[in-house]
């Protein structure tokens, strides 16, 4: 690509001060500078008005540089997601929040892109020599970035897939007469350590996709990062687990790089 004059370019915006939001932004522009990727880091304030954030898309949906757009979740509570969503070209949609994008995800078509958490769950199954076809996957969480998509993703039927897929959520009734059934056990609910032994048959592979910050008076920070699952614990029962942090988390972030990539492949074509 650049020898046809062409570095893939990612743009983030983040509105507000969010600390966990403003990591994750620092992170992806690290991956950015690592892999030689072009990325424009945008930073506007808390109050930003609805519309301004809007035009700023459209300003960017117009600039050759980007080839992937991405607003970083969450917003705040006056600006609604899901309009936002819909004013980003979707050949630039790298999340795969657009409606169109998650529509092909759903009928399993179409040039859009893979979600990055998503993806990268699959890729962590798939290149563990974890296959997911024929096997019984249970996901916990039915959100829009991990548990529809990843649903919808592993049921195709297309190499990589192949899966038999149970989608759990809060309402499900005796969770763990599902989750016990798992040979494949995804959760993406962030509630820490919620998903115990006993949930759990052996030889069952474990993604760990929830993160969240628990006390502990013997870290340097008092806190510390966990997952859904009881990690020690589970691991004894596990065929492979991942870890929280050092996980998922990283492969979501190589999944959004690997999408900008994508994406500027494309504009070549077009």
């Amino acid at each position: 690509m650049k020898t046809k004059g062409i570095v893939p370019g990612l743009a983030v915006i983040l509105v507000g001060d969010d600390p966990a939001s403003a990591t994750y932004v620092r992170m992806k522009g690290r991956a950015c500078e690592e892999l030689g990727l072009y990325s424009e880091t945008i930073i506007k304030p808390g109050d930003l008005p609805e519309e301004d954030l809007w035009l700023e898309i459209e300003r960017l949906n117009r600039d050759h540089r980007i080839h992937g757009i991405l607003v970083q979740l969450p917003l705040p509570k006056h600006i609604d997601p899901n309009k936002v969503m819909e004013r980003i070209d979707p050949r630039k949609d790298v999340d795969c929040f657009h409606p169109i994008n998650v529509g092909r995800i759903l009928i399993g078509e179409g040039e859009g892109f893979q979600p990055a958490t998503p993806s990268g769950v699959q890729e962590l199954l798939l290149r563990s020599g974890n296959d997911p076809a024929g096997k019984h996957v249970v996901i916990c969480g039915r959100s829009n970035i991990v548990g529809k998509p990843l649903a919808a993703m592993l049921m195709q039927k297309r190499p990589g897939a192949d899966a038999t897929v149970t989608l759990c959520h809060s309402r499900t009734k005796d969770l763990a007469s599902l989750t016990r059934q798992a040979d494949i056990l995804v959760s993406a609910m962030g509630i820490p350590r919620f998903i115990k032994e006993d949930m759990v048959k052996e030889g069952t592979v474990v993604i760990d996709v929830g993160t969240s910050r628990v006390e502990d008076p013997a870290h340097p920070k008092g806190s510390r990062l966990v997952g859904d699952v009881d990690f020690d614990k589970v691991k004894e029962k596990a065929k492979a687990i991942t870890p929280v942090p050092k996980g998922v988390g990283p492969m979501t972030i190589v999944m959004l790089m690997r999408n900008t990539v994508l994406a500027a492949e494309r504009s070549i074509s077009r």
